[in-house]
């Protein structure tokens, strides 16, 4: 009860990460909001490791690190969706730079098809590419964390991972399967007395990145769509409050709680109220 009372009304304020010396590894680093947490992580006294396959994307987000103050930047090509890529730079990362202690896994994809327009191909590529690459990040750093008992996960999922959205089948399974992986992960490490290893899930509504495709709601004052500048500064402060869940804006939380009571007929009548539908097919709609 008390734990509960201490969340609702912040009894104690969060005390704040010191992100100074820590080793920060950013996937989809090359543009978007993987860019923009680099760049607000600059200044604070973190050695940067950038991910990406846009080797010119990534390129210019290094650049502008060390602009705004970065010291040391890394930069790595590496295509998430590939198992055996990601656990060959995660081994030149540990050579080169040092034991990664704030994994943020950012890089994503959202094809926003139909279920029935969707090929096997593409769901297998959005699981690789959202999910699994999460997976296999988790698998090659997770372990030097766990041994010295230090570290912190962050990981970007979605509304989406929270309720199945129009148009979204494959990318909404991808986001509900970082959500309940972390939330494992975060439960495994908790009772094997890991407490100094950290989670963050990230949550977000629509962001206006080339993932959502110039998607615009209908409702802006009940679901907006954040600027990657402006999320990001939500991210880099829930990794500083080390929070578990960010979940933005406060109506997408407010329905997920409500998800599980209201009945399947009025979670419809909403999204139709929101035009969500209509807004999906404007942006992704091949037309």
């Amino acid at each position: 009860i008390f734990l509960l009372i201490e969340n609702t009304f912040c009894i104690f304020p969060l005390r704040k990460k010191c992100f100074a010396g820590e080793i920060v590894l950013i996937t989809g680093s090359a543009n978007g909001i993987g860019r923009q947490v680099a760049l607000k992580l600059a200044p604070l006294g973190v050695t940067l490791v950038l991910w990406d396959i846009d080797d010119e994307g990534n390129k210019e987000t290094s650049r502008l690190a060390q602009q705004n103050g970065a010291s040391r930047v890394f930069i790595y090509h590496c295509d998430c969706s590939n198992r055996e890529d990601v656990y060959e730079q995660a081994d030149k990362v540990r050579k080169e730079v040092g034991d990664v202690t704030i994994l943020i896994n950012n890089a994503g994809r959202l094809l926003g098809k139909k279920f029935c327009e969707l090929t096997d191909e593409d769901f297998e590529n959005t699981l690789r590419i959202n999910f699994f690459s999460q997976v296999w990040t988790c698998k090659a750093f997770l372990p030097a964390m766990v041994a010295c008992n230090r570290g912190h996960l962050v990981s970007t999922a979605s509304g989406a991972g929270l309720q199945g959205l129009y148009r979204a089948s494959d990318y909404s399974a991808s986001k509900s399967a970082i959500v309940a992986m972390m939330e494992s992960i975060n439960s495994e490490l908790y009772h094997e007395g890991k407490h100094g290893i950290k989670t963050t899930i990230i949550c977000p509504y629509f962001i206006s990145t080339r993932l959502s495709k110039g998607f615009k709601g209908k409702k802006p004052c009940l679901f907006p769509v954040y600027d990657p500048e402006y999320a990001a500064c939500r991210i880099v402060d829930a990794i500083k409050k080390e929070k578990f869940y960010l979940i933005m804006p406060p109506s997408v939380y407010s329905l997920a709680c409500l998800i599980s009571f209201l009945p399947r007929k009025v979670v419809l009548f909403l999204e139709s109220y929101v035009k969500f539908p209509e807004s999906m097919e404007e942006a992704f709609s091949q037309k």
